[in-house]
């Protein structure tokens, strides 16, 4: 257990350095702000993966849903160190009369599904936290084989939660349940483990550093299965009232 949160710490740390590079809010491209009752979907990418890297798990749902042409819909993908331009984003999304400020009406307004894997997933729950202090609702959080600490709490803002995830993995794996802070407020849709002892998924085309120590994390990327019942989620909560 030390040597995962040492190894979690580090990499974090390394992410840290990393995060005042990448993704900056021009590459943002849904227009703000948006009209009210549009859903907004946001998806966080793991690791080091940038925000417009579509050969992962994130990025392969953000193409297949924007490729599904869903009314009054719009997804974004961001990079887990870049939180601050998705607050930003948000605020921008939501600030409808545009004097810089969120009025009780347009946060209540809100239509926000937030989905991310591994460090993306981590990022979820962080996200969701920062918008409950904002006072802004969330009809759902996914979490894929998140790896954080603190991330397995949903805030009360939060609608309905998921979380998938997988314990092969030795050192990386999410957390095998995920709580309600308040469950009066949030349906924890349920806590899916997924086995890989025997998976034929390949990850061999995969450079290395996406499969030291973490084979059975990269293969739970790029499991059909699990992509297709968060999209299944998704569109669910998209869907709703």
């Amino acid at each position: 257990m030390l040597f995962r949160v040492v190894w979690l710490v580090g990499l974090g740390l390394v992410l840290w350095t990393l995060a005042c590079a990448g993704q900056r809010w021009e590459h943002f491209t849904v227009p703000t702000p948006v009209t009210e009752g549009d859903t907004l979907i946001i998806g966080f990418h793991g690791g080091r993966d940038r925000w417009n890297n579509e050969r992962v798990g994130v990025g392969r749902m953000a193409v297949k849903l924007r490729s599904m042409g869903l009314p009054r819909t719009h997804v974004q993908t961001v990079e887990n160190t870049k939180r601050d331009l998705a607050l930003r984003f948000m605020q921008a999304a939501l600030d409808r009369n545009g004097d810089g400020r969120l009025s009780a009406e347009e946060r209540a307004s809100a239509r926000i599904i937030l989905y991310g894997q591994s460090f993306g997933g981590a990022a979820v729950a962080k996200f969701a936290r920062q918008l409950h202090r904002e006072g802004v609702p969330v009809l759902l959080t996914v979490q894929v084989d998140s790896i954080g600490l603190g991330d397995d709490v949903v805030p009360p803002n939060v609608r309905r939660a998921a979380n998938l995830y997988q314990r092969n993995g030795r050192f990386i794996r999410g957390p095998q349940e995920i709580r309600a802070e308040d469950p009066s407020k949030t349906e924890v849709l349920g806590n899916w483990k997924f086995d890989y002892r025997e998976s034929k998924i390949d990850v061999s085309d995969l450079p290395w550093h996406k499969t030291v120590l973490r084979k059975d994390h990269a293969k739970m990327d790029r499991d059909p299965e699990v992509w297709g019942k968060v999209e299944e989620m998704i569109l669910g909560a998209a869907r709703s009232k």
